[in-house]
C-alpha cells in the first residue's frame, strides 16, 4: 500500500477538500460537505485537533451497522503516525492544524495530552461540545482578521488544549473499566520486573514502550485513578523491596543496591534516605532493635 507524505497545510488541505490554510503555522476551519471521506494511509508532518459532530465511527467497540449511532468527539494526529480513515456518511466539525514549529517555540502552552491522540478519541457531552463550538468559533472570528496578533490565536490555543485536557480526565474518571487494566498492567509488570533480572532502575518510558503507551498518557492515566505519578509508584516498590530486604536478608547495603537496579551503593542509599528520611543502615538498625 502506497503512502503519502504531507508536509504543509496546503498540500493536506487540497487532499483533503477543505479551504487553503488561513496561515503556515495555525490553521483552523469548518469541513465542508465535500471533505474527503476515505483515504490509505498517509502521515502529515504537523499536529491536527479535530472537532467532529454527527460522525459514524465504524471502528467503534459498540459499532451497530444495522443503527450506527452518530457520536461528537475529538481527533488528534501527529507527525510521524499513519493516518487513515473510512467514513460511510457525511459530518460537520472544525479541524485545527498546527506546526511542528510553532509547537516546539512554544511547547510550555501545550499539555501532555496531544500524545493522548496515539490512544484514542475524546467523546464529549452535550454541554461540552457547545463549550468547544464557542471557543473554535471565537478562533475562526479572530484568526480571519489578518490584523489579529499571533499571540491572540496562541492564547485560543491554548485554551482550546486546556479544556479539551480537563474533559480528558473527565473520561478517565467516568469510563473506570477502559482504565482499570492499564494501571493493573502497569502494576504487574512493575512487580514482574524485580521478579526476574534486574538491568537497572526501571523508569515510566521502560513501562509504557512495554504497554505501547507514551509515557505521560500512561502517567496521566495512573494519576487519575491511584492520585500517583508514574515515577511515585515505581519508587515506593522500590522502597518497600529495599525495606523487605534490609528486614529479612543479611544482604550488604552495597548488594541490596545492585539487586534494585542502583550502579552505585551510594545512589541507592541518597534515594533510600529520601524516601523514608532514613539511611539504609539506620533503618536496619532501628527495626533490629524493635
Amino acid at each position: 500500500m502506497q503512502t503519502n507524505r504531507f508536509t504543509n497545510f496546503k498540500t493536506f488541505n487540497s487532499f483533503i477538500g477543505v479551504p487553503e490554510p488561513i496561515d503556515n503555522h495555525i490553521d483552523i476551519g469548518k469541513y465542508p460537505e465535500n471533505t474527503l471521506l476515505k483515504s490509505q494511509g498517509i502521515y502529515i508532518d504537523f499536529y491536527r485537533i479535530s472537532f467532529k459532530t454527527n460522525y459514524i465511527n465504524p471502528d467503534l467497540p459498540d459499532f451497530d451497522p444495522k443503527n450506527p449511532k452518530p457520536i461528537t468527539a475529538v481527533f488528534f494526529n501527529s507527525p510521524g503516525k499513519l493516518y487513515e480513515w473510512e467514513l460511510t456518511d457525511t459530518f460537520e466539525g472544525y479541524y485545527l492544524q498546527l506546526s511542528k514549529e510553532i509547537i516546539e517555540n512554544n511547547r510550555y502552552l501545550f499539555q501532555n495530552f496531544l500524545e493522548y491522540g496515539y490512544h484514542e478519541a475524546l467523546y464529549l457531552t452535550k454541554q461540552e461540545e457547545q463549550e468547544i463550538v464557542l471557543l473554535y468559533e471565537n478562533l475562526l472570528q479572530k484568526s480571519s482578521d489578518k490584523s489579529t496578533d499571533q499571540n491572540v490565536l496562541l492564547a485560543y490555543v491554548n485554551l482550546i488544549q486546556n479544556l479539551v485536557e480537563s474533559f480528558y480526565k473527565r473520561q478517565f474518571a467516568t469510563e473506570t473499566k477502559k482504565y482499570n487494566y492499564i494501571v493493573s498492567e502497569f502494576q504487574q509488570l512493575l512487580r514482574d520486573y524485580y521478579n526476574g533480572k534486574v538491568e537497572g532502575v526501571p523508569t515510566v518510558h521502560y513501562f509504557a514502550e512495554k504497554m505501547k503507551l507514551t509515557p505521560n498518557y500512561l502517567g496521566d492515566v495512573l494519576k487519575s485513578y491511584t492520585h500517583k505519578s508514574a515515577i511515585e509508584t515505581i519508587h515506593e516498590h522500590i522502597t518497600s523491596r529495599a525495606k523487605k530486604l534490609l528486614i529479612e536478608s543479611n544482604l550488604t547495603n552495597a548488594e541490596i543496591a545492585f539487586e534494585l537496579g542502583f550502579d552505585y551503593p551510594n545512589y541507592f542509599a541518597k534515594f533510600f534516605k529520601k524516601q523514608t528520611q532514613l539511611t539504609p543502615k539506620k533503618f536496619r538498625l532501628k527495626q533490629q532493635s524493635l
